[in-house]
This record gives structure tokens, sequence and C-alpha cells, in this order.
């Protein structure tokens, strides 16, 4: 855009080196973190429409836990409550990380990613609402929250294998996007998912979360003295009535970012936040969500028949709209009215189509989207398992479409990434990064 003047504000610029590393290391482990998601859903479906469908179902259902604390939940139960606040608090870090410390601390690249998760919320939720309305279907509107949420793992995963030489900025805005995504996800659950509030453990909750951030606000990593609050948190916040998976979010804002001043401030290395999530990412991505794909995947398809059934529950029809076009028409919309109204132009080296793709990339809404059709309609209903079915057709048709349009922009950032990012001193720096005032 050669007649832009300089000083003209650029969307999806490129950020700094540190930022596009970090955002780099992520993808990779998230490729691990997305094939595990995978197979622990692959492995669900075929237990599930195998012979052996019934100690699939039996082993779900098998309780443990304390029956005093009312905490006997079943495996599933713990898979979606316990498991997945693992989830959360890193997503939750990952969050606070980026608007404090990260490239998004600056408001006008913060406001991209903020706007499109807005945008990619609410039209999906429309979408849904109007296919399902129309249809008449009693009680559909109750999940209206599903195809709004963005799977981090299953994104990252794909775009890491198709998308490697996407420029980090595009990279940085996915995984902005789908954090920013799940805690709106998460405030959604609390306030509409929320059946019976119980006032008291909701009160005793902020005892143990004051303590907890009181520790970690003086740099105390001593698993044995956070671990037991944080349980405690999770615990009475199950008891509240709020889906326990909030715990895991509010804990996490509570993590200090950057170092102390007496520590050596921000430019003494990682602060408490960074050394969290690199502790618990692996366990978040290779075991927490997978175990929660293979217990809330599995659900029986019944043949041909029972396939097409379900997908045209009114239910199914709404949550594959809304994932497959709900989700790139809210985030491109928003983008583009950031755009509009801030007067910001895209990164010349950028094009719509990248942000189209990525839009599309959104689309794959698996782990919070299988988690809200179990609150919205009930674990095991027959209208839960419709929506497992469109959950994973919308996800897949996501995923596809996505990697079509961003593996053919792949190959022409790859002849440029590689004429860019030579680095001529041997510094260990490509030299664009260097270059910029």
């Amino acid at each position: 855009m050669s007649g832009t003047s300089p000083g003209t504000p650029r969307l999806f610029s490129r950020g700094s080196w540190d930022e596009a590393r970090r955002v780099a290391d992520i993808l990779r482990g998230e490729t691990v973190g997305g094939a595990l998601l995978l197979a622990g859903a692959v492995a669900a479906m075929i237990w599930a429409n195998s012979p052996w469908s019934g100690a699939y179902e039996s082993l779900r259902a098998v309780k443990v836990g304390p029956a005093a604390l009312h905490l006997d939940l079943s495996l599933a139960a713990w898979a979606s409550d316990g498991l997945l606040a693992i989830f959360f608090f890193v997503a939750g870090l990952e969050l606070k990380r980026e608007f404090v410390a990260g490239d998004l601390r600056q408001a006008r690249r913060a406001a991209v990613p903020i706007a499109a998760a807005f945008g990619g919320v609410i039209v999906p939720a429309v979408l849904y609402l109007l296919v399902t309305l129309s249809s008449g279907a009693g009680g559909a509107a109750r999940g209206w929250a599903i195809p709004t949420a963005t799977d981090i793992a299953f994104a990252l995963a794909v775009l890491a294998v198709i998308g490697r030489y996407l420029p980090a900025a595009l990279r940085t805005f996915l995984l902005t996007l789908a954090v920013v995504d799940d805690l709106l996800a998460i405030v959604i659950i609390a306030v509409f998912y929320t059946e019976h509030l119980s006032l008291l453990p909701l009160l005793g909750t902020l005892v143990p979360l004051a303590v907890f951030a009181l520790l970690v606000q003086r740099r105390v990593r001593a698993w044995w003295l956070l671990l037991p609050l944080a349980a405690a948190t999770w615990a009475l916040m199950h008891a509240s009535g709020v889906h326990a998976t909030v715990a895991g979010v509010l804990l996490a804002f509570a993590v200090p970012v950057v170092r102390s001043e007496r520590a050596g401030g921000p430019d003494a290395g990682p602060g408490l936040a960074e050394h969290f999530e690199h502790r618990l990412r692996p366990l978040s991505a290779g075991v927490a969500v997978p175990v929660f794909a293979f217990f809330s995947a599995g659900v029986a398809l019944g043949g041909t028949s029972g396939l097409a059934t379900a997908l045209t529950d009114p239910i199914a029809v709404g949550v594959v709209i809304g994932l497959v076009a709900g989700k790139p028409v809210g985030i491109m919309a928003a983008t583009w009215l950031v755009s509009r109204f801030t007067r910001a132009d895209l990164d010349e080296n950028l094009a719509w189509v990248d942000v189209g793709g990525l839009s599309v990339l959104a689309g794959i809404g698996f782990t919070v989207s299988l988690l809200i059709g179990e609150l919205a309609f009930g674990a095991g209903s027959e209208r839960d398992a419709h929506v497992k079915v469109a959950v994973l057709t919308g996800s897949l048709i996501a995923a596809l479409a996505a990697a079509l349009v961003l593996r053919l922009r792949n190959r022409v950032y790859r002849r440029i990434h590689e004429a860019e990012t030579a680095d001529r001193d041997h510094d260990g720096i490509p030299d664009v990064y260097q270059e910029r005032p």
C-alpha cells in the first residue's frame, strides 16, 4: 500500500521478536496436544459405537471422590469439572500475560482480537437462535452458546501443521482470539448456566483464593502451599453451583506476570505466570483436554440413519451453521469494523484472505462447545448426543475449509519468510526484527 502515510495504523503489524518466538514455541507444543486431543476423541467414538459400548458408558459413570464433601463424582464429571479447570487456568495465565507483558499491552493491538472474539461469539449465537427458533424446537434456545467457543488446542494444532510460515502477527491473533473467546465462554457458563447458586460456598471461595493471591504476589512457588489452596477454591466453587472451571480463571488472574522490582523487575526474566504456564501447559494439553475429549466425545451414532437423524435436528443444524458460518462472519465483520473506525490498514504484507482463513479456522469448537452442550441439555441426553455430532461435524468442516485456504497462503509466505528472516549477522535474531525503528 504505497499510498499509505507512514503514520497510518496497521492491523496485524509485526510484533516483537520475543513474542514471535514465544508464539512459535506454543504452536509446537499444541501440535502434540492437538494430536492427543484428536486421538482421545477418535478412541471415544470408536468405543461408543463398538459392541463394547456398554463398557464405555459404565466407565464414564464410575464414581470416585469423598462423598462426605459431596465430591463423589463420575469420571466424566471429574473430566469436565476438574481437568478443564487446569485448561482454563493455563488459558487465564496466557491471557493475562498477553495483556500485561505481551505485545497486546498496547491498546491498538489488543482492540483487534478482543473485538474479533466478541464478534465470533455474538454472530454464531444469533444464527443458532434464528435456526432453532424458526423451527419451533422447544427448549432449543438454551443451547445458544454452544457454537460460540473456539478450541485452542485443535485450532492451534491445525495452524501449526498447515501454517508454519504464516506471519507471527496472525498466529498471535488466533492465539489471543481463542483465549479471549474462552474467557467469554467461562463468563457465559458462570452467568447463564448456573441453575442453583449457594451463596455461602461462593463467599467461602474468596478465602482460599485471597490467600493464594497473597502468596503468589509474594512470589511463593511452593506447590504444597498453593495446590491445597487451589483445590479448596475449586471445591467451594463447585459446591456453590457455579461451574468449577471458573475457579481456574480466577486463580490464574491472581498470578503476577512480571517480576517484582526486588527481583530485578520486568527485565530480569520470566515472571511467575510464565513459570506456571510452562509447567502446566503440558499437563493441560497432554492430559486434561485429551482425557476430557475421551469422556465427552463418545456418542453412539446408530449407523447412517442415526447420523442423519442427529444432523437434521434443528439444534444440530444451528450448531453447525454457527461454527462454520457464524464464526468467520462474526470475526471478519468485527475486524473490518475496527479497521473502518480506526482508519487502520492491514499490514502491507498481508491480505484479507489471510484473516478470512483464520476466521474459518476459529470455527473449530470442540472442548468448550461440548462442555456447554452438556450444561445446556444434560450429559447423556438425546439432545446432548446430537450436539456432540454437530460439534464434531462443524469442527471438521471448519478445519478442512481453513486448511484449504491457509495451505495456499502458507506457500506464499514460505517464500517471503525465507527471504525476510535471513540472519545475516548470525546473532540468533532474524534481521527483519532488527530493522524496525
